[in-house]
C-alpha cells in the first residue's frame, strides 16, 4: 500500500507499506486477515467508484463565497470553541473507529449537520478534518499546482519565497483557495495557544502529508521519500504569510461560514 486506504471489510485504515489484497474485477481492497470474511461474489465496477463518498473539493464546497466545505467549518468552529487549551492538538490520534464514524454521519448528513459538542473527545473531530482532506481525491494544493508550490518553498530568499507562494495560492480552484486560507489561519490561532504546545514546525509536519501530499495519485516510494521534508516546508511557509493575506479571500461574506 502506497497511499493509506481503508479496509472494505473492517472500515480501518490500511496503512503505508503493508500488504493488501485487492479484487481485480471490482477494486475491493482488504487486508489479508480479512480475508475469510470478504463476500465471495462481487460486482465489477470501475476503479475510481470504489470511494462513491469522495471527490475533489469543489464537491463539498457550498455555492456562495467563502467556497468552504461546511464539514470543514462544523470541524473548524467546534476545535476552536473548546480545543485551544488541549495539549497535543491535531498531533495526538482520536479513536480511529469514532474519526470513521462521524465522518461518514457529517457527509452523509450534507447541510443539515449533526452537533459534534456531543463528541466527548476533541481529538476525534481533528481526526474527522484530517480524514476528510486525506480522503480527497487529490490534495488541497491540487497535482497540478503541486510542483509550483514545491520550488515556491524551496526558494531561498525569504521575500522571494512569499511572493512566489502567494501567486500559486492566487492560481488555485475558488473552493481549494478559501479552503486553504480558512485553514491557515485556523492553524496560525493554534500555534498561538501557548496550552497546545503546537507550532509552526509541529504543525506543519503534521499537516504537510495531509495539505500537500504528492504530485499524483499514484506516487512512487521514492517520490514519497523525496516529497516528505518538502510538504512540511510548504506547510510552514504558507504559515509564515500574514494573516491579512489569508482573510482576504475569506472575510467576503464571512456570516456563512457559521454553521448551522
Amino acid at each position: 500500500v502506497i497511499r493509506p486506504e481503508p479496509c472494505h471489510v473492517c472500515g480501518s485504515r490500511i496503512r503505508f507499506g503493508k500488504t493488501a489484497i485487492k479484487c481485480c474485477q471490482c477494486q475491493l481492497l482488504l487486508h489479508t486477515k480479512c480475508r475469510e470474511q470478504c463476500p465471495s461474489l462481487c460486482t465489477p465496477r470501475p476503479h475510481h467508484h470504489s470511494w462513491p463518498r469522495e471527490g475533489v473539493l469543489a464537491d463539498f464546497a457550498p455555492s456562495t463565497p467563502p467556497l468552504v466545505p461546511t464539514l470543514v467549518v462544523q470541524c473548524v468552529t467546534e476545535v476552536e470553541a473548546r480545543g485551544l487549551t488541549e495539549t497535543g492538538l491535531y498531533r495526538v490520534p482520536g479513536a480511529e473507529q469514532l474519526v470513521r464514524e462521524w465522518k461518514q454521519k457529517l457527509l452523509r448528513a450534507g447541510g443539515a449537520l449533526p452537533a459534534l459538542s456531543s463528541v466527548t473527545d476533541i481529538h476525534v473531530v481533528c481526526g474527522v478534518l484530517k480524514d476528510f482532506l486525506r480522503g480527497l481525491k487529490e490534495p488541497l494544493v491540487t497535482f497540478n499546482l503541486h510542483p509550483a508550490f514545491l520550488r515556491a518553498a524551496d526558494i531561498p530568499s525569504d521575500a522571494a519565497s512569499d511572493t512566489a507562494l502567494r501567486h500559486v495560492v492566487s492560481k488555485l480552484p475558488p473552493a481549494n483557495r478559501d479552503t486553504l486560507a480558512f485553514l491557515m489561519l485556523h492553524l496560525l490561532r493554534v500555534s498561538h495557544s501557548p496550552d497546545c504546545k503546537m507550532d509552526v514546525f509541529n504543525l506543519s509536519r503534521v499537516f504537510g502529508p495531509t495539505l500537500v501530499g504528492h504530485g499524483s495519485a499514484n506516487p512512487t516510494p521514492l517520490a514519497i521519500m523525496e516529497d516528505t521534508p518538502r510538504q512540511c516546508k510548504v506547510v510552514a511557509r504558507l504559515l509564515s504569510l500574514p494573516p491579512d493575506f489569508w482573510r482576504g479571500f475569506v472575510e467576503t461574506e464571512q456570516e456563512n461560514l457559521v454553521p448551522m
